[in-house]
């Protein structure tokens, strides 16, 4: 019996990188995965597995949410687990930044999923269950990457913390992962330059980068019920460079 054994999942970014990791292995452990993503053609290929049910949203927009959320609902009954998944990053030093940088930043990866939180903490408190899992970054705990994209996961890193804290006395469980260099299509360019490679690795006490997987079976776990006497926590999965 898998770990997410007829458990429902929303994941968002579930059909690349890291998310499309997650949507695969929580399949692969049980679970019946809503993969929300805003590239069609991805979907396309990720809802192909009987398991995986592939639905466009822009996390950025209060109605995409409201109206993936009733649908799921309306189609399922329930929400068990949510993943706020969905991001982008951007390397612009902090003199560089234009208010529409910030404002790009901040409604893709801090609104997006306090906006999926909004919408399904209801349903949630309704069935006196659920487990939410919020990804930030290891940026949000360091003095590295001074700009909109730092801000952006500390703010996850601080709304992750509050509804914990909010919602722990309806049995819903909400945790946050900081992921560190994760080998993704999002950050393919920091690795094209072998020299620019060599460094990370050299950087990093484990000596090599992440990969989605590592980043996913740590998301399983705490979305999982392995993790039911877990909520608040910060699990950091940069291969111990921020212990430095």
């Amino acid at each position: 019996m898998g770990k997410l054994e007829n458990k429902i999942a929303f994941i968002t970014g579930g059909a690349s990188g890291m998310g499309k990791r997650m949507t695969e292995l929580f399949v692969e452990e049980g679970g019946y995965v809503i993969a929300a993503d805003i590239n069609k053609a991805q979907l396309e290929i990720v809802s192909r597995h009987d398991c995986v049910e592939g639905k466009i949203l822009n996390v950025t927009s209060e109605a995409d949410w409201q109206k993936a959320v009733d649908e799921v609902i309306s189609d399922h009954g329930r929400i068990d687990i949510l993943i706020n998944n969905a991001g982008i990053s951007s390397e612009k030093p902090m003199h560089e930044i234009t208010i529409d940088d910030w404002d790009t930043m901040m409604r893709v990866n801090s609104f997006g999923p306090f906006a999926g939180m909004k919408h399904v903490l209801p349903h949630m408190v309704k069935q006196q269950y659920g487990s939410i899992v919020n990804i930030s970054s290891y940026t949000a705990l360091i003095g590295m990457g001074t700009n909109t994209y730092t801000a952006s996961k500390g703010a996850v890193r601080a709304i992750s913390k509050a509804a914990s804290a909010q919602y722990g006395k309806d049995g819903i469980r909400v945790n946050a992962v900081f992921p560190g260099i994760i080998k993704t299509p999002m950050t393919e360019k920091l690795t094209e330059s072998s020299e620019i490679l060599k460094r990370l690795i050299s950087a990093t006490p484990l000596q090599r980068l992440g990969t989605a997987d590592d980043v996913a079976r740590s998301v399983l776990f705490l979305a999982s019920d392995d993790a039911s006497y877990i909520t608040g926590a910060e699990l950091v999965i940069d291969g111990g460079f921020s212990a430095q």
